[in-house]
């Protein structure tokens, strides 16, 4: 049965990779697997727990629990002790994905594309990429990409042109989303379980960051020549929902400003980061009823935050969920454990060759499984003899780190990767 956890994870990855070939969407894949692995751990507890399992964390329940059995320690310890941690992810990415689309239903995006006047292919190109490498450090890079390519439509009419410009954007974005800690799905993972602080992520992993995005762009650039044809204003979406000048200003401040406060929220606090994306959403949501209770009834629905709120990517909340429950169950019962001292061996405990691996990887199946695995395989050294013997393991270690920056980038790898970029 412990063997039959992995293959049911290898089937129901599998599943996910291929999901645009056997047209089933990647929620329930990752949903099915999560469950059935906990289910399987939990119907054989008595053959998986004390031999498998991290032996400590299972003395321990018995230490504070003196009638404790196998079957308690998975369902009233583990589960909970996983679902602890994945919640804190899932409430912060729903405030983040809820603020993101305050911000645009109220156009504030618009702002920014407007100020972009050239049609020369190089200096759009550049402008492109940094816009793209900063934005999605604030927002998170699927969200980047969707109002970019959504930019790019307006901005260059020639199809090809068109994506030649948006794989700058898929690779700009993943770079940008690699040094924040609010950037990527992976570096909030990393962020909210504690492996690394908001400070030094920034500091150490936006120079390779910078580097990953301005190689690309300046190569790129070399081939491009003339202008790009600018498509036809098409102003029929316009005059059902008029937003003025002032609201989308303010509504795009504030919105970035709640995103980038999070960090300054955890660091003054010590709460956990989605404690501060809440409080962000709530201040948000406040200002929202303030601005609009006046307004027509068809424009305060339109722009209501419980309509807003429909409209964020829950199938990829359900996604991560189901993904990182199946991950959990994998590390409670030993088996990232397992294959962490078999990895050790056969890289001698050479952590750089491990991450270049895992951003390799990511550019042909989904990072956050990776990521997950990684962080589960190489827990935080907490005592004084672990910290001496895995210096690389600490938090803001170099493991940490690099993890980041190679799951984050290696999704620029094979461009084909992102299905969800619009055609």
């Amino acid at each position: 049965m412990f063997l039959l956890m992995v293959f049911v994870f290898i089937i129901g990855y599998t599943a996910i990779a291929l999901e645009h070939t056997i047209h089933i969407d990647k929620a329930p894949a990752a949903l099915l697997t999560g469950v059935l692995i906990w289910g399987i751990y939990i119907l054989n507890a008595v053959d998986i727990v004390g031999v498998f399992t991290e032996s400590h964390n299972w003395l321990e329940f018995l230490s504070l629990n003196s009638e404790g059995n196998a079957t308690g320690f998975i369902s009233h310890h583990e589960l909970l002790h996983h679902l602890s941690e994945i919640s804190e992810i899932v409430f912060l990415l729903v405030g983040a994905m809820t603020i993101v689309e305050v911000v645009d239903h109220h156009q504030g995006f618009t702002l920014i594309t407007k100020r972009i006047k050239t049609t020369n292919k190089r200096k759009l190109i550049w402008i492109i990429g940094f816009l793209t490498f900063f934005m999605s450090a604030t927002l998170d890079i699927l969200t980047t990409t969707i109002v970019m390519v959504t930019l790019m439509r307006k901005l260059v009419a020639d199809k090809k042109d068109r994506w030649l410009f948006v794989g700058m954007v898929v690779v700009a974005a993943n770079s940008g989303g690699a040094w924040s800690p609010i950037g990527d799905v992976t570096t909030i993972m990393l962020w909210v379980k504690g492996q690394i602080t908001a400070g030094n992520i920034i500091k150490d992993v936006l120079g390779p960051s910078l580097v990953s995005v301005i190689v690309p762009i300046a190569v790129l650039s070399f081939s491009l020549k003339g202008d790009v044809q600018r498509p036809l204003d098409d102003d029929s979406l316009s005059g059902d929902h008029e937003i003025s000048n002032f609201e989308k200003k303010l509504f795009l401040f504030c919105g970035v400003g709640a995103l980038i406060s999070v960090p300054v929220f955890k660091m003054l606090t010590h709460l956990p980061p989605f404690m501060g994306m809440l409080m962000g959403l709530g201040t948000l949501w406040i200002l929202n009823e303030i601005i609009h209770h006046k307004k027509p009834l068809k424009l305060r629905r339109h722009l209501s935050v419980n309509n807003i709120i429909s409209k964020i990517d829950m199938p990829t909340i359900l996604f991560f969920i189901g993904i990182l429950l199946a991950v959990g169950g994998l590390q409670s019962a030993g088996h990232l454990a397992l294959l962490s001292g078999w990895l050790d061996n056969a890289t001698n405990g050479n952590i750089y060759f491990i991450n270049i691996a895992i951003g390799v990887l990511s550019s042909i199946v989904d990072n956050v499984p990776l990521v997950a695995a990684a962080m589960g395989m190489y827990p935080v050294a907490d005592t004084v003899a672990d910290i001496a013997a895995k210096k690389p393991f600490m938090v803001d270690g170099n493991l940490r780190k690099f993890l980041a920056y190679c799951a984050g980038t290696g999704g620029s790898l094979l461009i084909f990767r992102y299905k969800t970029i619009p055609e």
